[in-house]
């Protein structure tokens, strides 16, 4: 049994989506799992439409309107006038339609995952009807029914336990008979109501399924060869892995690499899943495997993340930064829910980077009143593991706000 993830780009039109039916049928039969993301650019889109009612902006119908008329087209493109599919994804918007309609009552964070949920439901509908017309036996599975997390809207929490229950209680009987196709990046709260994972999170619901279904493997279809040492959209002569162990996977995710989703290893490791990189217009090509591997990496791996805040604790007192004001310091990211990305502590100072996001910084800022707050943002983090002072010439450019360094990984916070 297989479980397959297919991301926005694979996906983005008629040919992405006729294409990763290629991909499937070359399966098929077999026990398969697809989990597939919102199509194209769905989500920035709906991410703003979800901003822009928020704010009651003038526009927010019209972006809606946009976003229909991008998957409309695609629709008619795939299917003949009087499909059944065109009136379930009308359908489906209408969930749109009956939030968008009143003045928003709940918090933003409710709101955007009622609303950018859409994206992958959508999707995975027009691709489950696709396959069933090239003749592929497939079922399309809500995802909702068997993801169940806790409250924390944009970045849900998953229930294991309840979530295994109900993915092993049905869908191994659904798979000898189906292809299930499944709309990655959501879940369910124990009153019913959608939650994301985080974004990209569609990498971490097929690594949720795999892992309460014991698959055989894992492979996410992406735009590229495989696991590269840089992003080749910065960098020329990018290298493809053709192995990396999970810890290197998971120190690559955790500081930016965009290629996997960062909680997307743990759930295959724990399970001794291998999970495949490969290039969807590719698929022959062998691409990268991430598993168990003693494996040495020699070739310096370059993460660039943009974005970034740096900020300057100092005790009003003048006094030394102690162990319990550390302490402090951490819960007041915690419950601001701000990810750390570096952290450098002196006798009078505590300085740390993260992704900048202005209400969890304010939320911050207002749980540290014993301190003297300093902080630049419109910054970038590097981060460059197993470099030498070669990489570090070549690789880290602009003024250098922090840097930290240990045995194998070396972080800059730079001027953009």
């Amino acid at each position: 049994m297989q479980v397959f993830k297919f991301g926005g780009a694979s996906v983005k039109d008629a040919t992405g989506i006729k294409n990763l039916a290629q991909i499937v049928s070359a399966t098929y039969p077999g026990k398969l799992l697809v989990l597939v993301s919102a199509m194209g650019k769905t989500t920035n889109a709906l991410e703003k439409l979800a901003q822009a009612y928020f704010n009651q902006q003038d526009d927010a119908h019209q972006i809606f309107e946009e976003i229909k008329a991008y998957h409309f087209n695609v629709l008619h493109q795939l299917f003949a006038e009087g499909h059944p599919v065109f009136d379930e994804i009308n359908n489906t918007f209408v969930e749109i339609d009956w939030i968008i309609e009143d003045e928003p009552a709940d918090p933003f964070d409710f709101i955007y995952d009622q609303i950018v949920s859409v994206g992958e439901l959508v999707s995975s509908k027009i691709i489950a009807h696709y396959l069933a017309e090239r003749g592929v036996k497939s079922r399309w599975l809500d995802a909702r029914a068997y993801v169940q997390t806790d409250n924390s809207y944009c970045e849900a929490h998953v229930n294991w336990e309840k979530t295994a229950q109900l993915i092993q209680k049905d869908i191994p009987q659904i798979l000898e008979q189906h292809i299930a196709v499944v709309p990655g990046f959501i879940g369910n709260t124990s009153e019913n109501f959608t939650t994301t994972l985080g974004r990209e999170g569609s990498d971490y619901s097929a690594a949720i399924f795999a892992a309460c279904l014991n698959a055989e493997s894992v492979t996410v279809w992406k735009d590229v060869p495989g696991v590269l040492n840089a992003d080749p959209k910065r960098f020329e002569n990018c290298i493809k892995f053709e192995e990396l162990s999970y810890a290197e996977a998971i120190e690559m995710t955790y500081y930016g690499a965009t290629v996997i989703h960062p909680k997307t290893i743990k759930p295959l490791q724990n399970k001794s899943i291998p999970l495949f990189v490969k290039p969807f217009l590719n698929p022959a090509e062998a691409g990268t495997v991430i598993k168990a591997s003693a494996k040495s990496v020699d070739t310096p791996i370059i993460i660039v993340k943009e974005k970034q805040t740096l900020i300057t604790l100092h005790s009003k007192q003048a006094a030394f930064i102690s162990e319990s004001q550390i302490a402090g310091i951490f819960k007041a990211f915690a419950d601001a829910r701000i990810k750390v990305n570096t952290l450098q502590v002196s006798a009078l100072t505590f300085s740390a980077s993260f992704d900048s996001d202005e209400p969890k910084f304010e939320s911050f800022k207002q749980q540290v009143p014993d301190f003297d707050l300093r902080y630049n943002d419109e910054l970038k983090l590097i981060t460059i593991r197993h470099g030498n002072a070669e990489t570090f010439k070549e690789f880290v450019k602009g003024e250098v706000y922090l840097e930290e360094r240990n045995r194998i990984t070396s972080h800059f916070v730079v001027k953009a």
